[in-house]
């Protein structure tokens, strides 16, 4: 039995806590590397051998009186194989990462008359909490490459254990094996790469792009062994320390339309649209401008200190995109790492770890802002435990997180733009400086800088475990609890957003320049604390019911408790049932005004029904095959999701400033006072269900795998995944555009959450492996899926328009691929090294022996199909300042292939009618396909005394083959339709290292 030590605070590792099973804690943590606990029938086995592999890496030790031999590993995937006299061959694979893992093996005496057979033990190995999804449904249900992880269940994809070919090679023969390790050992790295070794940014037209230029430096080390201390012999501690400092580079290709000089100046007369010559409009008389041309002093001067950032056309000829340009996101990363193992006596040990990381990064936009961003991480644990017998043992860990997170944008403390520029009604503190956020309906590049943010979280963790090995029962029973402290300022929107859509004058730029915007949204508020809970228990059983069938049995409840404010400022809003009435309610006056009820202090009601049972079956019918039938069935239940819920709530009135208006003609916005909230209106944005449900799924999957001759492996596996109380968002009592509302008298201008979402996926997995033979390994893989749901807020909730379901009345229309159904999935790996064998040249000596052995070409071919794209038409939905929710509206017949160059067919879709939402579906058009092909080269060379030096050179995108990124889906946008991001293009790097 493998236990895998899961680190951090990431939501995504909290998911994949909740979805392994055997359902271990996640922070016990020992030293890297593999702890082997030999029996047979229960009883220790003493004197075994075990073998460690990876690739030409082979390290062997024998167990010691209790049956177990701990094994320092590398980070990877290792062949564990032990051996004994009079037993038959027990071969398990396992995927060593940061975190130390135990395993568990089973011997089986060799019957008299058998003969020699080096397949693994029937039973399955098991990795505890190894990695999982991160939401329901999500493509990384299963990770491909980890390895094991209930075996019987196959909840992380393992392929290969309990079936290891009787064809494969012993890694070792009879005494021929390789000497011990020294006692100290350690690694020093260095990679680098230039912008002169990479291959130019993409153009999407005839002209080259703009080539960045950087240099990205990568080192790391590594040390570690016994420390000596005076008067300490027999149980010195054993330190590992490493350190990693990275730069990184990643350039894109962006292409746009600005405005032309023209333009600027309110000249149209040239200006033209899919229409044809457009006609601007003088929402003053109602009569078209002479000459198409906006006086110069009807122009806005907050339109004219904003338009200054504009940079001017450098494409001509393209009435798509006028602009184009190369933009780079750098980062900046250091890692320390240290972990300390001490032996207390021979049955109890004291281990900690520390691990410090820092982070910054940097992104530029069109505009050349540089938004900077920076995060540290602390993470530091201890662990005690302690082996009362060879088969109960007992730990308990105590750990301490903490994170800190800080964005700041480009004008911060430097320049106040909206201040200068006469907008009122935004935030005005230094360090939100800066534009508004500029939204076009045309398609036209929007202004935006990110916004400024600062949070600081503390998580503290207790937890134990207990582990019976009893007879042909493994049973782990355990148990951890969490306390979170988060103090934020991490407000969504604080400088505003602005949408013009061309409802003034017939074209949103001429809007704009009039500085009269359609809708806009405001949100930004007072520092915030946010504390809560999380618990979990668990208990398993790996029961060996004979020889060729092994169950693994359990239940985990999991509790998370909704997050509420330190000093009560948060608020909700209290609904009728059928949403017609509401009313603010916070923790200091809790009842609710329409219905009744008393809210928690978190205004969500808790959630207890975290019970989580699951089971897999890992069966081999026939003892003289390597047939393996394994299946399973559990639940599982989404962890971490109050913390989106609980910011939003507390960045609600009467504790904050926020806005979600219309323009009208009782109160028209303007650039100068857009974020005035009309006498009278509510002015929530936000309401939460008090009786949400925290989402859950249930997996069920079923996999056959056999090994072939020729090293060869293959599998099949059928996966299903249906989640349960998926988070919904929506727009109460609201009509589509040109429709008469039927209850003007009901709230609206709010988000409504609720957890009503379902979704489904299936998917069928087959892989064929070959085992490395001859110098060469690899593995190939396809996947066929289809995804489906309804849950708008599937990854978390959003202000998002695109997290917003478009008819709040018909829930059911949302139903629609998921936004990650890749249909099809093609993945392949390889590696091959010179000189192994007589064939690859294993024979050769002298001059050309040392040319040609020990080269290493490895290589991986991804190539799917195209991700969901939704349609859109950008306009608010009306009474509120809520855009990107409306869809585009199918227009006419459609030939199913869209004109050369374009992944959408612009004469399909237009604007949805008056009165009408958008007919065409959610995420009913599909996306560029992806394709990536990146390789390496290296080799190492012994230079004595255990010592190798390391060169590598390693190839991103090595065909150079243009993939992109992104393809505008905005109808009336004259690039609807086509790619306007391309993904990076060649890149290399080359690494040395030196281990000794």
């Amino acid at each position: 039995m493998t236990h895998g030590r899961i680190r951090g605070l990431a939501p995504a590792l909290a998911v994949a806590l909740s979805l392994v099973l055997p359902l271990t804690p996640a922070s016990v943590r020992a030293a890297t590397g593999v702890r082997v606990h030999v029996t047979f029938r229960g009883t220790p086995v003493p004197g075994a051998t075990v073998v460690a592999s990876h690739a030409d890496t082979r390290i062997v030790t024998t167990t010691d009186e209790d049956g177990e031999a701990h094994v320092a590993l590398d980070e990877g995937t290792w062949i564990v194989r032990v051996e004994m006299l009079g037993f038959e061959p027990a071969v398990r694979d396992v995927t060593v990462d940061t975190a130390a893992a135990s395993m568990a093996i089973e011997l089986t005496m060799i019957a008299p008359d058998a003969p020699i057979d080096t397949s693994a033990g029937e039973r399955a190995a098991v990795i505890h909490n190894a990695p999982a999804p991160t939401q329901p449904n999500s493509d990384k249900a299963v990770a491909k490459d980890s390895v094991s992880a209930a075996d019987a269940l196959l909840v992380n994809g393992s392929t290969y254990n309990a079936a290891a070919s009787p064809f494969a090679q012993s890694p070792a023969f009879g005494n021929h094996r390789p000497p011990a390790r020294p006692l100290y050992s350690g690694s020093a790295g260095v990679s680098g790469g230039s912008s002169a070794w990479d291959a130019r940014p993409y153009s999407f037209t005839s002209q080259p792009a703009p080539a960045p230029r950087y240099g990205d430096l990568q080192i790391a080390g590594t040390f570690g062994g016994p420390m000596k201390m005076p008067g300490v012999r027999w149980f010195r501690p054993l330190l590992t320390v490493s350190y990693a400092h990275s730069t990184a580079t990643i350039a894109n290709t962006i292409s746009t339309r600005v405005p032309t000089p023209l333009e600027r100046s309110g000249d149209f007369s040239a200006t033209s649209d899919a229409g044809g010559p457009v006609t601007i409009v003088d929402p003053l008389t109602d009569q078209p401008f002479p000459d198409d041309t906006i006086p110069s002093d009807r122009l806005s001067s907050q339109a004219l200190a904003l338009l200054a950032f504009y940079p001017a056309p450098n494409v001509a000829g393209s009435d798509a995109t006028n602009y184009q340009t190369a933009v780079t996101d750098r980062s900046t990363r250091d890692a320390l790492q240290m972990r300390l193992e001490q032996p207390l006596t021979t049955r109890q040990q004291v281990s900690g770890r520390l691990s410090y990381q820092r982070a910054q990064t940097t992104s530029t936009s069109l505009f050349a802002f540089e938004d900077g961003a920076r995060s540290t991480d602390v993470d530091a644990t201890v662990t005690w435990s302690y082996r009362a017998s060879p088969t109960k043992r007992w730990s308990a860990h105590y750990e301490l997180i903490g994170t800190r997170a800080d964005a700041r944008p480009f004008f911060a403390d430097r320049e106040n733009i909206s201040g200068d520029a006469g907008i009122a009604g935004n935030d005005q503190a230094p360090s939100t400086w800066g534009p508004p956020t500029l939204r076009f309906a045309s398609g036209l590049a929007g202004l935006t800088s990110a916004p400024p943010t600062w949070q600081h979280a503390t998580t503290h963790v207790v937890g134990g475990e207990a582990t019976w090995l009893h007879g042909y029962h493994d049973v782990s029973f355990g148990g951890e609890w969490r306390t979170r402290h988060i103090s934020s300022t991490s407000d969504t929107d604080p400088r505003g957003t602005f949408t013009f859509t061309g409802a003034a004058t017939g074209n949103d730029f001429a809007d704009f320049l009039l500085g009269l915007p359609h809708a806009s949204t405001i949100a930004f508020g007072d520092p915030r604390v946010l504390t809560g809970s999380l618990a979990s228990a668990y208990v398993v059983d790996d029961w060996h019911v004979a020889m060729p069938v092994t169950i693994n049995a359990g239940v985990r409840w999991e509790y998370e408790g909704p997050l509420r404010e330190r000093a009560g400022r948060m608020a909700n809003l209290d609904l009728a049932p059928d949403l017609s009435e509401a009313a603010a309610v916070w923790p200091d006056a809790p009842i609710g005004a329409i219905s009744g009820q008393r809210y928690t202090a978190a205004l969500i009601d808790s959630d207890w029904r975290g019970l989580q049972p699951r089971v897999g079956v890992s069966w081999r019918p026939f003892a003289a095959s390597t047939l393996v039938v394994r299946g399973g069935y559990g639940l599982y239940r989404q962890t971490d999701v109050y913390l989106p819920i609980a910011t939003w709530l507390a960045t609600e009135p009467p504790f904050a400033t926020v806005a979600s208006l219309e323009s009208t003609s009782a109160q028209p916005l303007t650039l100068a006072d857009g974020f005035a909230t009309a006498p009278g209106a509510l002015p929530n944005t936000v309401a939460v269900d008090p009786h949400l449900r925290v989402p859950y799924t249930e997996n069920w999957q079923l996999s056959v795998q056999r090994d072939l001759p020729a090293s060869l492996s293959v599998s099949a596996t059928y996966l299903g995944t249906r989640g349960h109380h998926l988070l919904e968002e929506s727009l109460p009592n609201t009509v589509p555009p040109g429709a008469v509302n039927p209850c003007l008298s009901c709230p609206r201008g709010f988000v409504y959450v609720s957890s009503n979402g379902r979704s489904i996926r299936h998917a069928l997995e087959l892989q064929v492996r070959r085992r490395l033979r001859s110098g060469f390994t690899a593995t190939v893989q396809y996947t066929l899926a289809e995804a489906s749901d309804d849950a708008t807020a599937l990854a978390g909730v959003s202000v998002a328009g695109s997290s917003i379901a478009q008819d709040w009345s018909d829930l059911d229309a949302e139903w629609a691929p998921s936004a990650f159904d890749r249909r099809h999935l093609l993945s392949t790996s390889f590696e091959y090294t010179t000189g192994v064998g007589a064939a690859g040249g294993g024979l050769l000596t002298g001059l050309r022996g040392a040319l040609v052995k020990g080269w290493v070409f490895a290589g991986r071919l991804t190539a799917g199909s195209g991700l969901p794209i939704t349609p859109l038409y950008l306009t608010s939905v009306p009474d509120t300042g809520i855009t990107g929710t409306i869809r585009a509206s199918v227009v006419g017949a459609s030939a199913g292939v869209a004109p050369p160059g374009y992944f959408l067919d612009p004469s399909h879709c237009g604007p949805p009618a008056a009165g009408e939402w958008g007919t065409a579906g959610r995420n009913s058009a599909r996306g560029p396909a992806e394709f990536s092909f990146d390789a390496s080269l290296g080799r190492s060379f012994d230079v004595g005394h255990e010592r190798t030096i390391e060169w590598r050179v390693d190839a991103t995108n090595i065909l150079n083959r243009v993939t992109y990124a992104d393809v505008n889906a905005l109808v009336g946008s004259p690039q609807f339709g086509l790619p306007d991001r391309a993904n990076a293009m060649r890149t290399l790097r080359m690494t040395l290292r030196w281990s000794f």
